[in-house]
């Protein structure tokens, strides 16, 4: 037998022990794991293999919408400006609101001139505010405070009480004309006044109107018109006549 042949069986039977000796090795170690009694073997030494954690992953659960047992939360924000302002359509316009006329009824100017303070007062005194301020028309034949000046103090002071408030009345009414008269359209003879019963004489010479043969209309003062009517200043309180029985 040659060296090489001689070396390669040798080399075979040690493989074939070395072999054998893991089985063994891997036998008993299974016998010592089912056994629960650790097992040394001399001259080997053991090896500890550290536990390998694997990290817990969380899927989280998703909720089907319309899956019965499970809330659905919405939370809405509305804010004042939103629930004050509708939205607009696209392609729409809006207007803006038409403005409110003010209207300048026949009270409104008689309370912004200084002239006819007295008679404002003789038409709140005499609850006729609210006639005079209404649609109308009416011509108002209306007396200055100069005009008022020439009744004695004592009986417009009388006038202006409250248990005289309808003789106030009828003297203020016996200045109202129904309708809208203006100076072109006055003519001689009786005009009827809102006071029933009463009317106005109307005189006109040489172009000059005249009324109860008492105080003359003056250009500069007719034809003042308001929203409900017109009104004619005039210098001289007018009396009705005293009513017939």
């Amino acid at each position: 037998m040659s060296n090489n042949v001689f070396q390669k069986s040798i080399a075979a039977s040690l493989g074939l022990a070395i072999a054998g000796t893991g089985l063994f090795f891997g036998v008993s170690g299974q016998a010592q794991q089912n056994s629960g009694t650790p097992t040394v073997t001399p001259g080997i030494p053991s090896v500890t293999v550290p536990p390998v954690t694997v990290p817990s992953v969380t899927v989280p659960s998703v909720t089907m919408p319309g899956t019965p047992g499970t809330t659905t939360t919405t939370t809405t924000t509305t804010t004042k400006e939103a629930q004050a302002t509708p939205a607009t359509p696209a392609g729409t316009t809006t207007s803006p609101a038409p403005a409110v006329a003010k209207t300048r009824t026949i009270v409104d100017i008689a309370s912004k001139d200084r002239r006819f303070k007295t008679l404002v007062t003789a038409l709140k005194a005499a609850d006729l505010v609210d006639t005079l301020a209404s649609a109308g028309p009416f011509t108002v034949f209306a007396p200055t405070d100069a005009a008022f000046a020439k009744i004695p103090k004592k009986t417009l002071a009388n006038l202006l009480k409250p248990e005289n408030k309808e003789k106030l009345k009828a003297i203020l009414t016996y200045h109202v004309v129904s309708g809208a008269v203006t100076s072109d359209m006055l003519k001689a003879g009786q005009v009827p006044t809102v006071l029933p019963d009463a009317a106005i004489t109307v005189k006109i010479k040489n172009g000059a109107v005249s009324l109860n043969n008492g105080p003359k209309l003056k250009k500069l003062n007719l034809d003042i018109k308001a929203d409900n009517g017109v009104f004619h200043i005039i210098d001289s309180v007018l009396m009705p006549p005293a009513p017939t029985k």
